[in-house]
């Protein structure tokens, strides 16, 4: 079957086709500034040069017509019609509480995923549109919602629960919810395979570093904690966002800077994280550079950041007694070599040793350690696209 996998920004979509026999990738594309001037798809079979199309585009309908008919072009499409996709599976970034694991989408779940625009106003909107526009272009093809939230539903009452007044989480439900669930599931079943061992046995952690950052402890397969909260501002310092700081920072701010909420918002979710800290970049390869020659700011962002994940991971091996694996993914995860070696400096009180030799690699997957009787240490490049398809196919195919 051929899964058609949509994600949706709020002025962008990515798509892929996978063909699921064989998980094979028969296309992938990118819709840049719907609604706006000049937008276009970048549109590329698997082997075969990109095509770009430029044509303007006022809503996401628009867009994801030009996607479908992209797919069944005689001269650059993936399959013959429309026919050949069995299901679309949709990624939405927060489910809440209502969903544990995708679900295949109906009048009922689609009111449920409004419900939840309070939670996530940024990025449930885009992502009800783009269902709505598919399930306009294409109402008869079974689509599913895949919640980055979802994975994270296991985690423990006492480890999502903020010490506030109770009554804010019965009335708004204030809470840890956690995100990157969809990556932090994918590379942890790929570690159980990598090792050779049932997941149900292992304690993973999890690390998804990219310039959204998170850290999830794994056990049997199921989150029991993560370092993203209520929002994806709570945990590691990030490219742009703050992550973890006292609670006062933010009216001492207001007070001291005459800002309002929306602009110390501003601050802590776009000009924070290392970039904040550098004042150079948000890009860690901008940062890692200028740390190289010289620039002591840049040296100290970078080593707050791996500070702070080295932290978290120190906490989740206390949670779990001990850590069997320990996953690098993400753009950061995955290719930077000295970051992930700074971050595991030091932790061989935790039997975390990384080798220097086998840690020279880039963008693919890897095993990192000798010892084996320390922590395996794996690169996993993350396919967040190949959980959606493959939880859509499990969901489709009944």
């Amino acid at each position: 079957m051929n899964i058609l996998v949509i994600n949706c920004g709020s002025s962008s979509l990515k798509y892929q086709l996978i063909d699921m026999d064989g998980e094979e990738l028969l296309a992938i594309g990118l819709v840049e500034r719907i609604g706006i001037d000049g937008s276009r798809v970048k549109h590329e079979l698997t082997g075969e040069k990109e095509v770009i199309i430029e044509e303007p585009m006022e809503d996401h309908r628009k867009a994801l017509k030009l996607v479908l008919d992209a797919l069944v072009d005689p001269n650059h499409g993936a399959i013959e019609s429309m026919d050949e996709i069995g299901a679309v599976g949709h990624r939405v970034v927060h489910g809440g509480e209502k969903f544990s694991e995708s679900v295949i989408i109906d009048d009922e779940v689609m009111e449920a995923i409004r419900d939840c625009v309070g939670l996530a106003p940024l990025h449930n909107p885009p992502n009800i549109m783009g269902i709505e526009a598919c399930r306009e272009l294409m109402p008869e093809v079974p689509m599913v919602a895949v919640f980055d939230t979802a994975f994270h539903q296991t985690i423990p009452m006492a480890n999502y629960m903020y010490p506030l007044p109770y009554e804010l989480y019965e009335k708004y439900g204030i809470r840890k919810y956690g995100f990157h669930g969809t990556s932090h599931k994918y590379v942890a079943l790929r570690a159980a395979e990598m090792v050779n061992r049932d997941i149900e046995n292992l304690n993973i952690v999890t690390c998804h570093l990219g310039n959204g950052a998170s850290v999830c402890a794994v056990q049997g397969g199921k989150s029991i904690e993560t370092s993203m909260g209520f929002t994806p501002l709570e945990g590691l310092a990030m490219g742009t966002r703050s992550g973890d700081l006292d609670p006062a920072v933010i009216p001492f701010i207001m007070e001291k800077e005459n800002l309002t909420f929306d602009e110390v918002s501003e601050i802590l979710n776009k000009k924070s994280g290392v970039l904040g800290v550098s004042g150079v970049s948000s890009d860690f390869r901008d940062l890692e550079e200028a740390a190289a020659n010289g620039n002591e700011r840049a040296q100290l962002a970078l080593d707050l950041f791996c500070n702070r994940v080295k932290k978290y991971i120190g906490a989740y091996a206390a949670l779990m007694c001990h850590i069997d694996v320990l996953v690098f993914t993400a753009g950061i995860g995955e290719n930077s070599i000295t970051i992930r070696e700074q971050i595991c400096e030091g932790l061989d009180c935790i039997d975390i040793r990384l080798d220097k030799d086998l840690n020279q690699v880039r963008g693919k997957e890897a095993i990192i350690t000798k010892d084996l009787t320390a922590t395996q240490i794996l690169v996993i490049p993350t396919n967040e696209e190949l959980m959606i398809a493959r939880d859509t196919l499990h969901l489709v195919e009944g």
